[in-house]
């Protein structure tokens, strides 16, 4: 294990979470000196903590212990950039087969039947877009598969719906990354 990049990885989830150091020091019960060691590296966190610490950064044990690098375990990783990719060969079969065709309309229909909504109209708005790729990833993560919040984090508007990712995967921990 690499001290300074634990460190590194702490002290980077925490800023993002817009933590001081005294706050998280105090959800965990610890000193904020503490804190500050296992940012600089002099020591790591005690393994009782782990769990909190963990909980309160949004990460797993196995990726704050490897200092936030991704580790894949035998699981399918599902890219963000996959399911984006997805939906535009959706919409590209509208435009290569035409919107009347009744392939591409019973296709559609068949989803918004399926789905309760209108994919369409989804697909036009960057923000609804996202609860798309969403609905997408989340499926993904029931089934076991990984997805890496850092890719969500950059790819997505929806704020929102990046969080809603994050939920998944802390209940499951199945499909975390």
């Amino acid at each position: 294990m690499d001290n300074l990049k634990i460190g590194a990885y702490i002290q980077t989830l925490r800023k993002s979470a817009g933590m001081t150091q005294k706050e998280l020091a105090e959800r965990l019960n610890v000193s904020f000196q503490a804190v500050s060691k296992w940012e600089t590296g002099e020591c790591l966190p005690d393994t009782a903590l782990l769990p909190a610490l963990c909980e309160c950064l949004g990460t797993t044990a196995d990726r704050l212990l490897n200092g936030g690098s991704v580790i894949i375990r035998g699981r399918k990783t599902m890219r963000v950039e996959d399911v984006i990719t997805g939906f535009s060969h959706l919409e590209e079969i509208g435009r290569l087969f035409g919107e009347k065709c009744t392939f591409y309309t019973s296709m559609i229909d068949g989803i918004n039947e399926k789905m309760n909504m209108d994919v369409l109209e989804y697909l036009k708005d960057p923000q609804t877009r996202d609860v798309l790729y969403a609905e997408v990833l989340i499926q993904g993560i029931l089934m076991g598969r990984a997805v890496d919040m850092d890719e969500v984090e950059a790819a997505f508007v929806n704020r929102k719906m990046v969080e809603t990712v994050r939920r998944y995967l802390s209940r499951t921990g199945e499909g975390m990354k």
